[in-house]
C-alpha cells in the first residue's frame, strides 16, 4: 500500500507540471483529473476532462499526460481516458488555483 501511495504522489507531482495552455494553472489544480487508478502491477488509468468539450488543445494535453506519466520508471503502463461526466466547472479548482486566478 505504501508503494501505491508513493506512486500516486509521483503521478500527482508529474500532473502538476502540465499546464492548460489557456489558463496559467496546472491540470491537477484545475480539477481536470477525475480519477487515478493504480493496480498491483503499477498499471495506471487516468480519467480526465477538459475545461470545455471543444478544447483545441485536447489531443496535446492527453498526449502530454500519457508521455509524462509513461516516462516514470515506476509505472508499467498508462491509459488516459477523456471523460465529460461530470462536466467541469470552477468548483473543481483547488484552493491554490482559485488563489492564483484571483477567485478568492
Amino acid at each position: 500500500m505504501e508503494n501505491k501511495n508513493n506512486l500516486e504522489q509521483q503521478i500527482i507531482e508529474t500532473l502538476k507540471t502540465i499546464f492548460d495552455p489557456e489558463i496559467p494553472v496546472n491540470i491537477y489544480d484545475l480539477g481536470l483529473i477525475y480519477k487515478i487508478d493504480i493496480n498491483e502491477k503499477s498499471d495506471v488509468v487516468i480519467d480526465m476532462t477538459l475545461t470545455a468539450p471543444n478544447c483545441p488543445m485536447a489531443d496535446d494535453l492527453l498526449s502530454e499526460v500519457y508521455f509524462r506519466l509513461n516516462s516514470l520508471e515506476t509505472i508499467n503502463s498508462v491509459k488516459v481516458n477523456l471523460v465529460f461526466e461530470p462536466i467541469w466547472d470552477k468548483s473543481k479548482l483547488s484552493d491554490e488555483a482559485k488563489l492564483d486566478l484571483g477567485l478568492f
